[in-house]
Order: structure tokens, then sequence, then C-alpha cells
């Protein structure tokens, strides 16, 4: 949540304070975002193949997200920034029940946690199994569920900037790797495991309940994708209106 925190408040800095009427400081940041995001991407893209286990991945998955906001702040356009916000909404639900399985997988492997090693098999291998596939694709931007949506708007509000060169391949290898380690970790976790014996605790119903409310939200911001990215937009709009956002601040502040 905190990475996204301060992903909205590179936003709203930069279009209030170095926004087109800031002179000789507008859109100061803007040839630094470029890089900077990526660089994230590629950061998080080896990360991800890195991980040694699957909350190392999770958070790795982490900076593969934040790096594709920042492409979409550094766009400086209202429908990027509609994009981005309707991404960091999928990103930051579905990273959460991520998270929460990656606990709960831990405390059925015995001392394996959730690294990626051969370990005894998981009690409640069903239920899991079937969160983390959820989960799986639609991190990875799979069809139809946020994550592929999320992306697509990104990539379709990068038309027409020379930066898109560089931005369809990056998203798409970052997706690429996502894929590969997430398939690692489903395979090795709930595929790969020893005849030791299972004595692992039940999980309470509510952890089970919580990581459901969270995965739930990825189809439902697919299936009311169009008034949530009417919603987005308006923000997006008023976002990028400085004078209404300073008026909001500092009334008469424009006078």
């Amino acid at each position: 949540i905190m990475t996204k925190v301060g992903i909205y408040s590179i936003l709203r800095v930069h279009t209030v304070i170095f926004g087109e009427d800031a002179g000789a400081l507008a859109s100061i940041a803007i040839p630094w975002l470029w890089p900077l995001a990526i660089l994230t991407l590629i950061i998080g893209a080896i990360g991800v193949l890195a991980s040694p286990n699957l909350r190392l991945t999770v958070a790795n998955l982490v900076i593969i997200s934040v790096g594709t906001l920042l492409i979409a702040l550094a766009m400086q356009r209202e429908s990027a920034t509609s994009a981005a916000l309707y991404y960091m909404l999928h990103t930051t639900l579905v990273t959460g029940a991520l998270f929460l399985i990656a606990d709960l997988i831990s405390k059925q492997r015995g001392q394996a946690e959730d690294r990626y090693v051969v370990s005894r098999k998981i009690t409640h291998g069903k239920i899991l199994g079937i969160a983390f596939f959820i989960s799986a694709l639609t991190v990875v931007g799979m069809p139809p569920l946020s994550g592929f949506l999320g992306k697509v708007l990104i990539l379709q509000a990068a038309e027409g900037f020379t930066e898109i060169a560089w931005v369809w391949p990056v998203i798409l290898i970052a997706g690429v790797a996502s894929l590969i380690a997430i398939s690692r970790a489903g395979t090795t976790i709930f595929w790969r495991y020893s005849k030791e014996s299972t004595n692992s605790e039940p999980i309470h119903p509510m952890k089970i309940m919580a990581v459901v409310l969270l995965l739930s939200a990825s189809p439902l911001l697919v299936v009311f994708g169009g008034p949530v990215t009417d919603f987005t937009h308006q923000a997006a709009v008023q976002l990028h209106d400085t004078a209404q956002s300073v008026d909001a601040l500092i009334p008469g502040g424009n006078k």
C-alpha cells in the first residue's frame, strides 16, 4: 500500500507544483521518470526471476507494478493517469492477496516455509492452489482479469509517444518474467513434495475469507469496468486541472 501512496504523491505533487503553470519548473521531473520507470521494471523482472521464495517473488512483483505505474505517470496524459489509477486499484488488492496466500503456504510446509524447495505436501492444497492460480493469472495480466485490462489501458495510452518503442517491449518482457516466476512457484510448491507426513494446523476460515474478498476485486473490476474507468477518468481530469487543485487546497489561491 505504501508504494502506491508514493506513486500517488508523485502524481499529486507533479501535477500541482510542477504542472503546466510552473514556468521554468514545468515537467522538470519527466526526463528522469522515463529512465527510472524502465529501470524499475528491469530490476523487478530480474528480481522476480531470482527470488528464492514466494514472498520475495511477490515483493518483486510489486516493484514491477511500480515501474508500470511510473511509465503511466511519465506520459502526462489524462488517459494514462486514468489507466494508472485503475491499475493501482488492481495491483494493490491482488498483491495483498498474494502476500496473504504466501503466509498461509509457509505455515503449511514446515521448515521449508515458502522457499522453492521440495517439502511436505500442503494439507489444504486444493484451496490454496485455486487461490494461488487465480491470483497468479491476475497479477501476471492474463485475460480476462483486471491485470490484463489495466495493462491494455496503459499500453493504449502510450500511443503517439516516441518512448513507445521502449514501453511496449519492457512491459511485455516484465510480464513474461512474471509468468515464468509465478509458474515456477506454483509447480514447486504444489506439485513437488516429499512423502513426509503432514501435521499442519487447519486454516482459519476468516483467513480464507480475507483472500477471497481481495481476489474477488479482480473480476469485479472487469465486470464493472465501465463505471470504474469513468470514475478514474474523472479523477484524472481533476488531477490534471491545476487551477481546481489549487482552489481546493488554498481557496482563492488562483486570484
